[in-house]
Parts: structure tokens; sequence; C-alpha cells
């Protein structure tokens, strides 16, 4: 058996076009292209690497790149800057010119300021046949950023536990992935964990998960045009739900104030808790927290989310951070060089377990069981994003930020007054009223 991925591209082509240049960004003048370089000998200088991977740049893993880099580009020196506070860091220093010669696209930069901040990579027409994620750096036909890799979305979970406590097969249902928790607590004490505490556990592993419940590509554009997003039978309406049924129902640990992300990990590897709505990019930190417990890689598993499409499990497949060419760099070329020699050549991706942009290359050992199982991977549009935040902006929801989800806990465990229904009521009107003046 073997996997169908939908969305705006085909995963494979017959024939990859070379990615071209092309004029724009900022005044559009020619120079402020970062056009892929003719050879390796066409380009030099010494490059600046902002990254939010503090970990690799300090155990040594990004100067072990560097260094293959180099044997390739011998003309070009690169330089790593690790940032524990990435976003809010670069956020500022884009104030000024110097933000490194390739950094990853911080979330705080509008998608239609791309241009004041980032050099074109080339048409989006052409880099859409070779990458995946294109359109989440498409302003007017240009693509701003090729992506580190990309995640698919589903459930994390302990294989080994399940199946101790007698389930082998997949939830194809939020009914069923309910009683398989109820019987995995009953038989093993080991719960679900919401990571409350961290919250951004709350934020994109189940946000990126819009798409998976209908298996649309364009679930989220469709929120730009949609006055109920929490209306009965939506994603988001199926996705909360469910977080909430957890919770209400007991299945989930007993104080959501007191998780930690870091020992969630040890956890789930010891048995104590049993699963995490997660991206796939997670199963590698689990599998390395299996092996210290002594358990295995292999009693870490990763379902898609518990529903099925006639018949069919979908799972959204979106971008990771995208590299990007400071469009102020006096050595564009040689950031372009590093950004396709690391997005091409480097085996970042599988070594993270992660799907690589390039849309020739295999999906990851990580996946195996979606490839086995004949889950479809929705590559999700994000052409309309720009629209979506500024209508989620003007509400206040925040569907990018952990308050909501939170807030949807509280209920459910009654730290807060209130029903489900008449919380997806207010947040409902909420986004209506919304995108009257910030939407289309």
């Amino acid at each position: 058996m073997g996997r169908k991925i939908l969305g705006t591209a085909l995963l494979t082509t017959t024939a990859l076009l070379a990615v071209a240049g092309c004029g724009g960004g900022g005044t559009g003048s020619s120079d402020e292209t970062a056009a892929p370089p003719l050879n390796a000998n066409s380009v030099s200088g010494t490059i600046k690497v902002l990254t939010n991977r503090t970990d690799l740049v300090q155990d040594g893993t990004m100067k072990k790149y560097a260094a293959a880099f180099g044997k390739e580009y011998p003309k070009v020196k690169v330089e790593f800057e690790g940032i524990t506070d990435y976003e809010g860091e670069v956020k500022i220093r884009m104030n000024t010119d110097k933000y490194g010669d390739v950094l990853l696209i911080p979330a705080a930069v509008a998608k239609g300021d791309y241009p004041k901040f980032f050099a074109p990579l080339g048409s989006t027409g052409t880099m859409e046949q070779k990458y995946r994620f294109t359109d989440k750096t498409d302003v007017d036909g240009r693509t701003y950023g090729i992506a580190n890799f990309g995640t698919a979305n589903g459930v994390v979970y302990n294989k080994a536990l399940w199946k101790r406590a007698g389930i082998t097969e997949w939830p194809t249902s939020p009914q069923e992935f309910l009683a398989d928790l109820k019987t995995v607590k009953d038989r093993t004490g080991a719960t679900y964990y919401t990571n409350f505490k961290d919250g951004w556990p709350l934020v994109s592993p189940f946000t990126n998960s819009i798409g998976s419940v209908s298996c649309d590509a364009k679930a989220s554009d469709n929120l730009a045009i949609t006055d109920k997003p929490w209306g009965a039978g939506t994603d988001l309406n199926v996705i909360d739900t469910l977080l909430y049924d957890i919770v209400h129902d007991k299945l989930a640990e007993k104080d959501p104030s007191t998780t930690n992300w870091e020992n969630s990990k040890s956890l789930l590897a010891k048995g104590k808790i049993s699963s995490m709505v997660l991206g796939s990019w997670a199963i590698t930190q689990m599998q390395d927290a299996a092996k210290k417990a002594g358990a295995g890689a292999d009693s870490i598993g990763f379902m898609p989310f518990p529903v099925q499409k006639s018949g069919t499990y979908c799972s959204t497949l979106l971008s990771d951070y995208q590299q990007a060419v400071n469009i102020h760099s006096a050595h564009k070329a040689a950031a372009r060089a590093w950004i396709d020699w690391f997005t091409e050549k480097s085996g970042f991706s599988e070594a993270q377990g992660a799907v690589s942009a390039l849309r020739s290359a295999p999906l990851p050992a990580t996946l195996k069981e979606f490839v086995d199982n004949d889950v479809t991977l929705v590559e999700r549009s994000e052409a309309d994003t720009a629209e979506v935040n500024a209508i989620d902006n003007a509400s206040e929801i925040g569907l990018n930020k952990q308050d909501y989800r939170q807030k949807l806990i509280d209920i459910a465990r009654g730290a807060q007054s209130g029903s489900l229904e008449d919380y997806f009521a207010d947040l409902n009107k909420r986004w209506a009223d919304a995108k009257q003046t910030a939407g289309s």
C-alpha cells in the first residue's frame, strides 16, 4: 500500500524545472533577487545564518553541515547564530538592516511585507514544481522562502502501552478515540496529556489539524469566508470538541496547571501518559526518550487525527519555518546557495524525521505507518493566510495562541463557568463580527 497527497500541487512531476530567479522585492531592482548561483565557484563571502535551533549550534551539528557545504562551495564561509527567543529578538533586529544573511521568517512579519525584508527566490509558478509549501511565502507570484521541512499532524502515542491495554487498531472516530483512552486509563492508569501549562502544544498541533477532519486542502483558507468556524461538523468544531471531551471525561492529567513539556517526553516513553496531539516532528524526540528509558524506539507510534472521511484517514502536511535571504545581504548568491544545499543535500529533514520541502524526496521512515495504511497527506493551502490572520487578530480569539484552548480546557474541567455550546457560539459571533471589519 502507498499514500496519497492532496494539495495545491502534485507530489511529483515528470520533469522538475530549474528554479529561475526573478526581479522583485523592495524597489524591484534585479540586484535584490537571490537567484540560484550558476556554479560553486561563482559565489563567495561570509554569511551569517540565524536559527532557532540553539541545540544544534551548541552540540556542533550545524558546524558539521557547514563543513559539508564548504566542500562544495569552498569560497563561502557559513557562521551560525542560535537564538533562544528567536521570534522576539529577530523581530527587533529587523528594524535595522542587520538580521543575518539567511534567516527563518518570523511569524510577526506580515506576509504582504515580505518584499520589504526578503529577496525573492524565484517565480512561484516555477518554484512550486520543485518545492512544497511555496504558497506560504508567495507574494504577487514570487516566492520569498523555502521551508526547513514539513510536518504531518496527528497523535503521538505509546504504542506498546496501547497494545498492553488490548488496542492494536487506530480509532476511526473521536468517539472511538475517547473509548480507547478510557480503556488505556482503566487498564494501565496512563492518561492523555494536554501540556496545558506550556501552552504552545495546544496551539499549532491542533490548529494545524484543520483540514485533517474534512480532508480539504483549502480548509484553513475557507476560514476567511465563513461566519461559523465552530459550526456543527466543521474541522474546528470536531477538533476542539474532542479536546473538551478528553478533559471533561477525566481522561487527561488530573491538574493541567502542573504539566511540563520536557518531562512529557519521558512520561510518554515510560508509559505514564498515553498520547498527545502533536506534529510528526515530535516522533524522533519521543523515540529518543524511549531509548533512554530502555523501551526502544518502536514503542512510540504516530496515528492520524481520529477521524475518517469516506473511510480514509487524512493528515494535514504543513510547512515549518521558511528560510529566506535578507534583502540587504551583500552576499545573496552565497545565501541562496546555502538554502538550496541545506534543503536538497544536507539530509537535515531526514535527520529530523520530517517531510522534505523537496517534492522528489521520499517520506521519512517516521511516517512508514502512514504509508502502510494509506493515510492521505493533505498539503494544506496557505494562500489566504493573511486574510485569516487579519480576521483572527480582529476577533481577539487567537487561533495561533494558547489562551482560547486553555479556556476551553478550564470550562471542561469546571475551573471556569460555561458550556461548550455557549463557548462555540461566542467564538462564532466574534469571528463573524471581525470578518465584517477585517476580512473579505
